[in-house]
């Protein structure tokens, strides 16, 4: 009878396998282990300039639907807080003329509660009313001529508007009710329907962008989510992760636009992204 002998391994051989197995798996994870680190950190990279780019592209749109010379900017600790006027519409009113109809014209030497348009509204479903939007005409964002402050330049709080089609295309009629004396008539004849006021605070302690709505005009800039909550404000978050904001804005001339500048800068697990948005405004009242 022929017997086999069995074999097992050395605990050397054990050794030297679990070595060069080590060596083996240690020289692959160099190999991979540092691309998928790249990949993680593009596609990390990727989501946050998406974001910023959202976030900014969101701020820009609010921004050019603003109320001419009615941004403000104020920052406070951690928070840079951002104010505008937004519209819903705006339109060319009918000014006094030799051969202009009294009836139709927006008189600005008393009390007016009824005029007509000679370039109309077009975002509205007519007719339309409203007993919380405003009329502004001529904010330039000085004393006696600031939106801000609910006088000569913007209807009282409570006046309804009033918005129906007129004789021709291009003519509106709107009504006041109370009437309401503006004290500036716009050299280009503009009228703005306004909604209220829109925030954005960027609070870099808490990492976040947030957009309030629906609160109140008032003179003096609210800059803290608690005063805009008080004063009965809703909040949506535009952005996370936020490390870094700068807003600025320049009031321009009668020869150029204003300028908001926006920079937002992302950070999240070690990756970072800066973006800087320029928005051109229309500054003619």
């Amino acid at each position: 009878m022929i017997r086999h002998r069995s074999r097992g391994f050395t605990l050397i051989e054990l050794a030297v396998t679990i070595t060069v197995g080590a060596v083996v798996v240690a020289f692959m994870a160099m190999f991979i282990v540092a691309p998928l680190e790249g990949y993680t950190a593009q596609t990390r990279r990727a989501q946050l300039t998406d974001d910023a780019e959202s976030a900014l592209r969101f701020m820009g749109r609010d921004l050019r639907a603003a109320l001419p010379n009615s941004v403000r900017i104020t920052s406070s600790g951690s928070v840079t807080a951002l104010e505008m006027l937004a519209t819903i519409d705006g339109a060319r009113y009918v000014d006094g003329g030799p051969l202009a109809n009294a009836a139709l014209t927006l008189d600005f030497t008393t009390a007016d509660g009824a005029f007509a348009t000679s370039v109309p509204f077009t975002q509205l479903t007519l007719p339309w009313s409203s007993s919380t939007a405003y009329l502004a005409i001529y904010n330039v964002g000085v004393p006696g001529a600031d939106a801000y402050q609910m006088a000569h330049v913007i209807t009282p709080p409570g006046t309804t508007i009033t918005i129906t089609a007129g004789a021709s295309a291009n003519q509106n009629l709107v009504t006041l009710n109370p009437a309401f004396q503006f004290a500036y008539g716009s050299p280009q004849k503009r009228v703005y329907l306004v909604a209220g006021p829109v925030s954005y605070l960027c609070d870099t302690n808490a990492g976040t962008l947030s957009r309030y709505a629906g609160y109140a005009i008032a003179a003096t800039q609210p800059t803290s989510a608690a005063a805009l909550q008080a004063a009965g404000a809703s909040a949506a978050r535009v952005a996370n992760d936020v490390s870094a904001c700068s807003f600025a804005f320049s009031a321009g001339t009668a020869q150029r636009n204003a300028l908001a500048t926006l920079t937002l800068a992302l950070t999240q697990s070690g990756e970072s992204v800066q973006l800087l948005h320029e928005v051109p405004l229309v500054n003619a009242p």
